[in-house]
């Protein structure tokens, strides 16, 4: 046994004498490596490219998968971001032509001041009449009554048909029938206005049929206006109702018809002014069946 503690112990001491030699021999400078420490130096770099190449390429794809998630998620921040943005414009676009609107309502609302404006905004549109009736959010309590004028900014759109404490219903122009007449005009200069009755809607045309009653013969010309003339007592005059698209004589070629094009959009109604006569008592005398109001 001593014979092998001491053989261990000169085992040992070899060993630490050969390793300060290669301490020493390492730390030397030197521009050449030894035939050893190329193989060991070449055997750890071929050992690290195995390792290192199929470890890179597994991280590669995990990273272009991360990669593909975030392009994924900011592609759907993109998405609802571009939605928001146009549903943001189409508000601004709708505010703005509300904003149009109600300020050409106010103004129109401003010039007829020798009436009582009443402000009102289209509630529905009955989807079995949709060309004939739209329902207001102002009754009686608003003090709208039957008959009374309704229109927009761009001209007259129907009457008041029915009325309830709350909303009334409007019959639109383009549902007036021989029974529901307007007595209008057409202005020219030195009193030879025409008059004659607005007394319906032909669908064939898309025109309310202007009636003369009086200087038949008088040429007509197209894109004259067309207004009431406040004769019935019932609609206030300079009421714009619209303009002549062409005149036709009746089937004698006794009298003739205008066809005019309504001043106002009967499809795209949204904000209303019930025009609200106050009639003097010489005008309800010198009223007459306009209308059947």
């Amino acid at each position: 046994m001593p014979f092998f503690r001491k053989k261990r112990l000169f085992i040992i001491l070899i060993g630490i004498i050969i390793l300060v030699v290669l301490i020493g021999f390492s730390l030397k400078g030197r521009d050449q490596l030894s035939t050893p420490e190329q193989f060991i130096k070449d055997t750890v770099g071929w050992a690290q490219s195995v390792v290192h190449t199929p470890v890179k390429f597994i991280t590669d794809i995990f990273t272009n998968i991360d990669d593909l998630k975030d392009t994924y998620k900011e592609n759907q921040i993109l998405k609802e971001k571009l939605s928001q943005s146009k549903s943001l414009i189409y508000e601004v676009q709708e505010i703005k032509e509300a904003n149009e609107e109600l300020r050409k309502a106010l103004d129109k609302t401003e010039s007829i001041r020798d009436f009582n404006p009443i402000q009102a905004t289209v509630m529905s549109r009955t989807p079995e009449r949709w060309v004939e009736q739209v329902t207001i959010n102002k009754g009686k309590q608003d003090g709208v009554r039957s008959n009374m004028a309704v229109i927009t900014a761009d001209g007259m759109v129907g009457k008041i048909q029915t009325v309830s404490q709350f909303s009334s219903t409007v019959q639109l122009l383009t549902g007036f029938d021989q029974f529901n007449r307007i007595s209008a005009t057409i202005s020219r200069e030195e009193g030879n206005d025409i008059f004659g009755l607005i007394e319906e809607y032909d669908k064939e045309t898309n025109s309310l049929l202007f009636k003369i009653i009086e200087d038949s013969e008088t040429d007509l010309k197209k894109g004259e206006l067309v207004v009431s003339s406040g004769m019935g007592g019932v609609f206030p005059a300079g009421l714009t109702i619209g303009t002549v698209k062409e005149v036709v004589p009746d089937q004698y070629g006794l009298t003739r018809t205008a066809l005019v094009e309504p001043a106002a959009d009967m499809f795209e109604i949204n904000n209303v002014i019930v025009v609200d006569r106050t009639l003097k008592e010489n005008d309800k005398a010198e009223s007459v069946q306009e209308d059947k109001e």
